[in-house]
């Protein structure tokens, strides 16, 4: 790395999604921009995002997705949908949509939606500084811009493809750990702060303010009410079910889709969706049937019972719920059943499917958590341009998840990335241009 100082109209701290896009806006538009990414190379979170098929964005973006929806729907624009197609469209990545709308590359290749962004900046001009860690930053009143000291490897470690990339990201990362270090400096006129989910160290450094972060969109540790071992003897076991989060004056959240048992509680999208507004303590109410109510719910059970005999006098019960529910579905709801009521009968048996009660301990599963919750606070930006106050001087702007912004799964938080980049990443174009 230089130890001189070089000069830059932008600096991209951070090189993951919303950084490149920021760095791509800014480089579109004509400034000479750099990225520091601390990492042995840029755009490596993106590779582990839709399952390495990359869920890029959603064909509707509704601001209610996001914890902030009304900062979302700034932020984002109004036809967020057209401006994320744009952008793709300029990169080069073709998109299909599936399921729910959610769009991927016509690849199905998270690596390939990497490739064409990374192609796309050094394209821009862009440079691409990686293994560099930010130590400090100075407002220079005089040279009107940010001195950003910097640490990094003295010569360049280099991620090299094979067969077996992870292998190779490995070997890079000890590389990097292993290389001598050595101190830099360099000068830019504006400064996009793009860490990731992890931004209290950055907000340090500007003295920001910052929401302390968590790990959310991964699972939720919970337990059958009075069945604590109930999740435990259904691992594995994967239900088309609703997640209703109970709130003090009815139900906060619901979301329906596949819920999947785990020894600690409850994984799957519905689960991911709903670890984003649980906190411990919370009660979850999980329906085995959604599309019908409970009156309809009983009556076909009252059918069933006239063709299989009743629940309770069943020699086999574990059998009763065949071609229905699994067995150990079907003995959780009998339990639940049995514990709310004396007698078993159809309406105690919808009752009991339609409303079993998980109590919340918390999340599991954090390390493979998709996004942070918590960063910089909104009343600390100014939405049009994402320009940050409080920073000590102008010039400073936040994009990604360093802002207390996060959303549902189904390529929300990726749409987040690349718009908030863009808009960062062209408003401090704008800037270092006065």
């Amino acid at each position: 790395m230089k130890a001189a100082a070089t000069a830059y109209d932008v600096a991209v701290i951070g090189g993951g999604a919303s950084g490149l896009a920021a760095a791509f806006a800014a480089a579109w538009t004509g400034a000479r921009v750099v990225v520091l990414e601390r990492d042995v190379a840029c755009g490596l979170s993106i590779l582990a995002t839709g399952n390495g098929r990359c869920n890029l964005s959603n064909e509707r973006l509704d601001p209610a997705r996001y914890r902030h929806p009304a900062a979302a729907r700034v932020v984002m624009g109004e036809e967020p949908e057209r401006s994320v197609a744009a952008f793709f469209d300029r990169v080069g990545v073709w998109t299909a949509a599936e399921d729910e709308g959610r769009l991927y590359p016509y690849s199905r290749r998270a690596a390939s939606v990497r490739d064409a962004l990374l192609g796309a900046c050094l394209r821009a001009g862009v440079e691409l500084r990686c293994g560099c860690t930010l130590t400090a930053a100075h407002a220079d009143a005089d040279a009107a811009g940010w001195e950003l000291a910097l640490r990094g490897p003295e010569r360049p470690v280099l991620l090299r493809g094979g067969r077996d990339e992870k292998a190779a990201l490995r070997a890079a990362r000890r590389a990097l750990s292993d290389v001598a270090q050595c101190d830099g400096q360099l000068h830019a006129r504006a400064v996009v702060l793009a860490p990731g989910g992890r931004s209290e160290g950055i907000c340090g450094i500007f003295g920001l303010p910052h929401v302390p972060e968590r790990p959310v969109l991964c699972p939720i540790a919970c337990a059958v009410r009075d069945l604590p071992k109930a999740t435990a003897a259904l691992d594995g076991v994967r239900v088309h079910a609703a997640l209703t989060l109970r709130g003090p004056d009815g139900p906060a959240w619901r979301e329906a889709g596949e819920a999947l048992f785990r020894p600690y509680g409850i994984s799957g999208i519905a689960a991911f969706n709903l670890s984003r507004r649980i906190r411990p303590g919370d009660e979850i109410v999980l329906d085995l049937f959604p599309e019908m109510d409970e009156e309809k719910l009983a009556a076909a059970f009252e059918r069933r019972a006239d063709l299989r005999g009743d629940l309770a006098g069943a020699k086999d019960a574990d059998a009763w719920f065949d071609g229905v529910l699994d067995r150990r579905v079907g003995s959780l709801v009998r339990e639940v059943a049995e514990r709310a009521s004396a007698r078993v009968t159809p309406e105690t048996l919808a009752r009991a499917a339609k409303g079993i009660e998980l109590t919340v301990a918390g999340t599991a599963g954090e390390q493979a958590a998709q996004v942070r919750q918590g960063g910089i606070p909104f009343d600390a930006v100014d939405l049009e341009t994402l320009e940050l106050a409080g920073a000590g001087a102008p010039g400073v702007f936040a994009c990604g998840e360093a802002l207390d912004m996060d959303a549902d799964c189904g390529g929300f938080n990726l749409a987040w990335a690349w718009l908030s980049g863009l808009r960062a990443g062209s408003s401090a174009a704008a800037a270092a241009r006065r």
